[in-house]
């Protein structure tokens, strides 16, 4: 069973979708379709149900936004992803907040450094944005790039944890 629940951010609402005490899938609700649709993929008899999150995980989501940047590391997930998705959403909970790294970066911790553009398709089919901190990934220029929660929020997101970008 997969548990759907909101929760009110500075950024907009968050879905999150939990499997027991573990997230599944966590976006803003503007842009949950994609991550619902990979939900449904990986988890194809699940059943959904509204439910409710573990006061927990609540606390940890409103803390980060409080400021306490490190509240989302350790928060139990349920991810499911090829060998190669795992790797780079691996090396990118390695980030830690405040640090930005870059594709090509993330390329070569996954133990694959010509795979820039396959680590932005991981990135991008990311399921638990925020907790696997994808908008910590920027160009080699410094620049901003895409992000599923648009690029207004990952600006936000990397001010808020103190990052330098261009």
């Amino acid at each position: 069973m997969i548990a759907l629940v909101r929760h009110a951010s500075p950024l907009g609402e968050l879905s999150l979708a939990l499997r027991g005490d573990r997230i599944c899938g966590l976006a803003w609700t503007d842009h949950f379709a994609r991550v619902d649709r990979a939900l449904t993929r990986r988890f194809r008899d699940a059943e959904r149900t509204s439910g409710r999150a573990p006061t927990e995980v609540l606390h940890r989501l409103d803390a980060f936004f409080d400021g306490e940047l490190a509240a989302l590391d350790g928060i139990p997930l349920d991810l499911r992803g090829t060998s190669f998705q795992r790797a780079v959403w691996e090396a990118l909970c390695k980030v830690p907040a405040g640090r930005t790294t870059t594709y090509a970066e993330l390329a070569r911790a996954a133990g694959a450094p010509t795979a820039v553009r396959a680590v932005g398709a991981a990135n991008g089919a990311n399921p638990v944005s925020l907790v696997v901190p994808c908008h910590r990934a920027i160009g080699t220029d410094g620049s901003l790039t895409g992000y599923a929660g648009g690029l207004d929020r990952k600006r936000w997101l990397l001010a808020h944890e103190g990052a330098r970008f261009r």
